[in-house]
């Protein structure tokens, strides 16, 4: 074991909020409470059979818990393990010794392992912290740590990572890569198109082909035969190098080694560009102990800029004459994330600030913000620093972006496993001037030095109470998701109902996320019948009779020998037989009687007033529920008249899409429109997938004014996980249709909070304890009043919106739920971008939809990122009670913003129209 961690930390403490002291110990881990928690008697990390990876655990622990395991010294990592405690507190954990953790052959992929961990250090909300050891040991989902030159620690992590059935933020394959200069040099330069400095590399065997520079590239590459016998063609290329165009406006030099056994300033030599005798000799020096797939760098030392005068906010500002602060060099440390979708995303910037004729080393600054940085230099001008900021995230996510591409094109053996892929790097910048203009120039990637140095700068922060967590928390949301994508891979989810073509981005991501789908549907000839595992073609359209077709589900599923692990609907007709199959199989999911309750609009209000009757405390459900009458013949309309105010709304007690829905001012009103339903839409085959199946039967309920909002609930258990609200924007009276949306909402945070308050309190209050939800309610002067609750998650675009706004995929969060795995959500954080949408409607827009509104033309828009689209229906037919055929959505960091581009879109594609005027519709969103 390596002598630090025989000293270190078998104590750790919590010291004011979130600050972590690791205490020496002479020995064992000490016995004083709290210091340590042993859930067992101690075991043998080499004796471990494969069963002990899935099987249920003493402590608590079995195969469907997230486990996230970092190994290596808590100093590099001490940021990703505090946020990683606030957002799954228990499931962080830190082995600072290979012994604690064994690899097993994986029962689930023949030639890889599972990891499982006997002892480690758990990160607890606010930084608490215990040692605790397990028995049986914990299955890891996702492994990191210091794969790189970390001496003793470093070769185990790697050795550890390698073939891994987890997923793994790098890998001892991966980190040679980035901490190869060269390597990382030549694809900022040339696949990133970043400065950097004029580079002359000798390589030696190298063994992954780079190809060479072309003229307009800074980086030389000269591949050498051996150490020996090599003077003279040093001799040349560093005087062509020295003398070259490339090197006219720099005076000094900089020689140093390129690998991963190389790092900070070993070995690294400066000289004046003059002397061209002493650059050789550090050459030829360097070459002696130069191994194969090493290199020898000789690069430009880039001198600091001067300060900039105050002006327009772009970086391309013109330099002026030396200023007092001018002897100052800034070393720019950015941190980027792989984020959703496979997207870089910088997540901080910190600095460092030294003698500007001196390297300025990560270990020897003190990191601050950029902003005090330029302050410090000079530059005070808000635009032109956020100007800098900008052109940083620019080139830091294009550096990332290179690497991820590059590492892509490898095979599973180089990049040391089918799972492992590099999560996280840190990119160095330079301020420098080119023809007397500001410049960056990126200087390395690096896989832990600028993380490190970010967990400085927020463990400085949290002294003074200033909030952490920027750094590391697109990181640990990574973390979360690929651990939790991967305790899912292979699952089997019985799937109930297939719906439409709305719905077809389930099948699609549940392709991608490895689910073994088996599907009822009614469709012998549904789309999806080719998309999934298993495909059980039964009719279930008649849904007065759901008892008896899950009976014979249940029969079909036993025939068939199916294993499930889940069993859940996306489709609003369909979830009380679900409810029925999951009670039967005795899988997760709210009882038969809370999907009734909830599936029947007038008795979800009738059952939450009664709630106020049963004496429940306050704040009771019953606030939220509105009075409204069921409605099955005319002598139902007329009571309910006469016992309720007017306005009121009328629609169908089982219906979707807002089909049927309409504005009644009086009695007579109520009676001719009970009279057209009742003609219109007796059954399913009147208009499918909007309820029928269970009976035209209506409902009338008082007209309740306010702002309308969506409320999607994730529910585990009766606890709440995540909410997310949207707003709508003014509907088309007297009809209800939607029109538009927004998200995030515009709402201030307390009215937000009343929203998610009343929307978990009416799910609770009618029995709906695991699931996914969508809850619609009103938003009046007085509060929330409920309209309905959808049993389900959420439709049209609202999948697709809170992906990509808080990277939750509620989707997936409901197949976990239905498979007795907790979600864990990333934590509540500042939304990633603002989206607001308009519905296009075929009666309202079939002219725009065949010419400059075309499916091919929004789709062109679509990958081109200027429009966000979401696909509903496949026909361009125009009917009475009709549905939105599309949502077309604009993206921006503000809302506003958002608005205007979606309106000069709707002008421009004639989708806004004195008929379907956008300008009103997107009113509520200012």
């Amino acid at each position: 074991m390596c002598p630090w961690i025989a000293r270190s930390a078998l104590r750790m403490h919590r010291h004011g909020p979130g600050l972590l002291t690791i205490m020496t110990c002479c020995s064992a881990p000490c016995s004083k409470k709290g210091s340590l928690r042993l859930l067992t008697s101690p075991r043998s990390p080499g004796q471990v059979s494969p069963a002990l990876a899935g099987g249920p655990s003493g402590s608590g622990f079995g195969p469907s818990d997230i486990t996230i395991c970092v190994l290596g010294s808590p100093t590099s990592y001490l940021s990703v393990l505090l946020e990683g405690g606030n957002q799954c507190p228990g499931n962080m954990l830190l082995c600072l010794s290979p012994a604690w953790l064994s690899k097993v052959p994986s029962e689930m992929h023949p030639g890889e392992s599972s990891l499982l961990v006997f002892k480690a250090v758990t990160f607890e909300l606010g930084g608490r912290t215990t040692l605790e050891e397990f028995a049986p040991p914990r299955r890891v989902t996702y492994f990191t740590g210091c794969f790189g030159p970390c001496k003793v620690q470093g070769q185990s992590a790697a050795e550890l990572a390698r073939d891994l059935d987890c997923p793994t933020g790098g890998s001892g394959e991966l980190a040679r890569l980035l901490e190869d200069k060269l390597m990382t040099r030549q694809l900022m330069d040339q696949q990133a198109q970043i400065a950097v400095p004029p580079t002359l590399a000798f390589t030696f065997k190298r063994p992954l082909p780079l190809r060479n520079v072309t003229e307009e590239e800074h980086v030389r590459m000269v591949e050498l035969s051996g150490r020996e016998g090599q003077d003279n063609l040093l001799q040349e290329e560093i005087t062509a190098f020295l003398q070259g165009g490339a090197m006219e406006s720099y005076s000094q030099v900089v020689v140093k080694p390129s690998g991963w056994r190389w790092s900070g300033a070993q070995a690294v030599s400066f000289h004046a560009k003059s002397e061209q005798g002493c650059v050789l000799q550090a050459v030829l020096t360097l070459l002696e102990t130069l191994e194969e797939e090493e290199s020898i760098l000789l690069e430009a030392f880039i001198p600091t800029a001067q300060i900039v005068r105050p002006g327009p906010p772009e970086i391309n500002t013109s330099l002026c004459n030396m200023s007092p602060c001018a002897n100052l060099a800034i070393r720019i440390c950015a941190v980027v994330c792989r984020s959703r979708k496979d997207q870089p995303l910088l997540s901080k910037v910190v600095c460092g600030m030294g003698r500007s004729d001196k390297p300025v080393k990560h270990q020897a600054t003190v990191p601050q913000t950029l902003e005090s940085s330029l302050r410090q230099w000079g530059l005070k001008d808000e635009a032109q620093v956020a100007a800098i900021h900008s052109q940083i995230k620019e080139k830091a996510e294009a550096a990332m972006k290179a690497f991820m591409d590059m590492e892509a094109s490898l095979s599973a053996e180089q990049r040391g496993g089918r799972r492992a892929q590099t999560d996280v790097i840190g990119v160095d910048f330079l301020l420098g001037s080119e023809d007397q203009v500001l410049q960056l120039v990126a200087l390395e990637m690096n896989s832990q030095l600028c993380l490190e140095t970010c967990s400085i700068f927020e463990s400085m922060g949290r002294v003074v109470g200033v909030p952490a967590g920027e750094a590391a928390r697109p990181l640990v949301e990574t973390m979360l998701r690929r651990a939790q994508c991967h305790l899912m891979e292979g699952k089997h989810v019985l799937v109930i109902g297939a719906g439409g073509v709305s719905k077809k981005f389930v099948w699609e991501a549940a392709r991608d996320y490895g689910l073994k789908i088996h599907l009822v549907e009614s469709d012998p000839n549904h789309f999806a019948s080719q998309l999934v595992q298993t495909f059980i073609h039964y009719d279930t359209t008649d849904h007065k009779r759901d008892e008896e077709h899950a009976q014979r589900l249940l029969e079909l599923v036993r025939e068939r020998g199916l294993r499930l692990d889940g069993c859940l609907s996306y489709w609003d007709d369909c979830m009380v037989l679900t409810a029925l199959v999951c009670e039967g199989l005795g899988l997760r999911c709210s009882s038969p009687t809370a999907m009734r309750v909830a599936k029947q609009k007038s008795r979800t209000h009738l059952h939450l007033l009664r709630r106020r009757k049963e004496g429940a405390r306050w704040p009771s459900a019953a606030l939220y529920a509105v009075p409204c009458c069921h409605l099955e013949s005319h002598a139902d309309v007329e009571r309910a008249a006469s016992h309720l105010s007017f306005p009121g709304v009328m629609k169908l007690e089982y219906g979707a899409g807002a089909v049927g829905v309409k504005l009644v001012e009086d009695a007579q009103q109520c009676h001719l429109h009970f009279n057209k339903i009742s003609r219109d839409l007796q059954d399913d085959s009147d208009h499918p997938g909007i309820g029928l199946g269970w009976g035209n039967a209506m409902l009338l309920m008082e007209y309740v004014s306010g702002t309308e909002h969506d409320v999607d609930l994730v529910v585990y258990e009766g606890r709440m996980l995540g909410a997310f609200v949207s707003d709508n924007g003014p509907t088309r009276v007297p009809n209800f249709t939607e029109t538009a949306a927004c998200m995030p909402t515009c709402l201030p945070r307390d009215r937000e909070a009343q929203l998610i308050r009343a929307a978990y309190q009416c799910c609770l209050g009618c029995g709906l304890t695991d699931g996914v939800f969508n809850v619609e309610l009103k938003l009046t002067a007085a509060g929330p009043k409920l309209i309905e609750i959808n049993p389900r998650m959420g439709g049209f675009y609202l999948r697709d919106w809170i992906q990509e706004i808080y990277g939750v995929d509620i989707m997936l969060a409901s197949v976990m739920v239905a498979c007795g795995v907790v979600p864990l959500l990333p934590a509540r954080s500042h939304p990633r971008t603002n989206l607001v949408g308009v519905m296009c409607l075929v009666s309202q827009h079939l002219q725009a939809l065949k010419s400059t509104a075309s499916l091919e033309t929004l789709q062109a828009l679509h990958e081109r990122g200027v429009i966000r689209l979401n696909l509903l229906d496949d026909e361009l037919v125009s009917s009475e009670y009709e549905e939105p055929y599309c949502n077309v959505a604009c993206a921006s960091s503000s809302r506003r913003e958002a608005c205007l581009k979606l309106l000069g879109l709707c002008q421009v594609l004639g989708i806004d129209s004195p008929h379907y005027p956008v300008t009103h519709f997107l009113s509520h969103f200012k």
